[in-house]
């Protein structure tokens, strides 16, 4: 095994792990003193020019948060031409990738998931964090044990609130942006809110609430909340999941729940979930959808509004919107081949 050269020659590197970004990769490595597993995500500093910002902003998120559901920053190294933030390992994988491989799945299961995602978001809000990117590949199990809990991860668009700027920046990923951040309006952490309603509806059946392959058609869906509960797809779901994702789901932010609210919902702390087994419908859809889907890219969601501009598209910016055939037709919704976002790369100079 290679050693890490950093100020401290302590970890020596097992192996890369899929999960590198735009500017650093991610190795599992181990401590030498105590053989603990650790993921190092390692960062070139000449990457770092002039995005200096926006990892010091990670960095002083990831320092002060403490939980359970979330991937911990254990220690931070540095070399003379790169930066290491060890991480908390986690093993067990993507959401979806998981799912998919179960022979038995439930609401009930899907309840207790979205039950772990939204107390610690609920933690992240009562601390002033936004997230700003929730997703499924966010999510990832803490282990391969089929009881694992689930781990919140990347912090990279995190934001604090209170630190004297409104947050206003359109980035994220888009499939799972709220409405008033495509809108370009001052957003506060309900946009965390919406993007759990979002992963809770594609956690039931497989697809997402918003589909076109049109991108700019696609954003008029998010900006008018334009979703629907589709037949057949959602004939077995309960009307108490259906309302749950409505709460969050909701266009206005103001009436959106919040994390708070929708952990006493009766779909989260009730017995309204129901056990029946939806795992053949729901993996078929996954499958489908996010195999190799460009949702599990970020993109700059910036890029898709002024793209949306050159085309002169309205939407909330003022013009009548354009009824898409996808909004009304029910297999378009739950599409076989995957979304095509046609707009730039995720740029961390991008997100403030």
């Amino acid at each position: 095994m290679a050693v890490v050269h950093m100020k401290q020659s302590c970890f020596s590197l097992s192996l890369s792990l899929p999960r590198s970004g735009a500017f650093s990769e991610v190795v599992m490595a181990r401590e030498k003193a105590t053989e603990k597993m650790v993921a190092i995500k390692c960062i070139p500093k000449k990457a770092l020019k002039g995005k200096e910002t926006s990892i010091e902003n990670e960095i002083a998120v990831l320092r002060r948060i403490k939980h359970e559901n979330i991937v911990a920053l254990e220690d931070i190294y540095e070399s003379s031409n790169h930066l290491y933030l060890i991480m908390q390992l986690v093993s067990g994988g993507e959401l979806f990738d998981r799912i998919v491989e179960k022979g038995f799945y439930t609401e009930m299961d899907a309840s207790r998931l979205i039950r772990q995602v939204l107390d610690a978001v609920n933690y992240l809000h009562s601390m002033g964090i936004v997230h700003r990117d929730l997703k499924p590949e966010n999510l990832l199990y803490f282990s391969p044990h089929d009881e694992s809990k689930i781990m919140i991860s990347d912090f990279g668009l995190s934001k604090m609130e209170g630190t004297g700027d409104v947050m206003a920046t359109a980035c994220g990923t888009p499939g799972y942006v709220a409405p008033e951040v495509l809108a370009q309006k001052p957003y506060s952490k309900a946009v965390d809110c919406w993007s759990i309603g979002v992963i809770a509806y594609i956690l039931l059946c497989g697809y997402p609430p918003f589909y076109d392959e049109n991108d700019s058609k696609l954003f008029e869906q998010i900006l008018k909340a334009d979703y629907e509960f589709d037949a057949p797809y959602w004939d077995d779901i309960s009307d108490s999941a259906k309302d749950f994702i409505s709460c969050l789901m909701e266009k206005d932010p103001e009436k959106r729940y919040t994390c708070d609210q929708a952990l006493q919902h009766p779909w989260i702390a009730g017995d309204t979930a129901l056990r029946k087994n939806i795992h053949e419908s729901v993996s078929r859809q996954m499958r489908k959808n996010f195999a190799k889907s460009k949702w599990r890219q970020a993109f700059n969601a910036t890029a898709v509004i002024r793209h949306m501009r050159r085309l002169q598209l309205g939407t909330s910016f003022g013009s009548s919107v354009h009824n898409s055939s996808s909004a009304s037709n029910p297999q378009s919704r739950a599409p076989a081949k995957s979304q095509s976002v046609d707009c730039a790369p995720l740029s961390l100079k991008d997100c403030e």
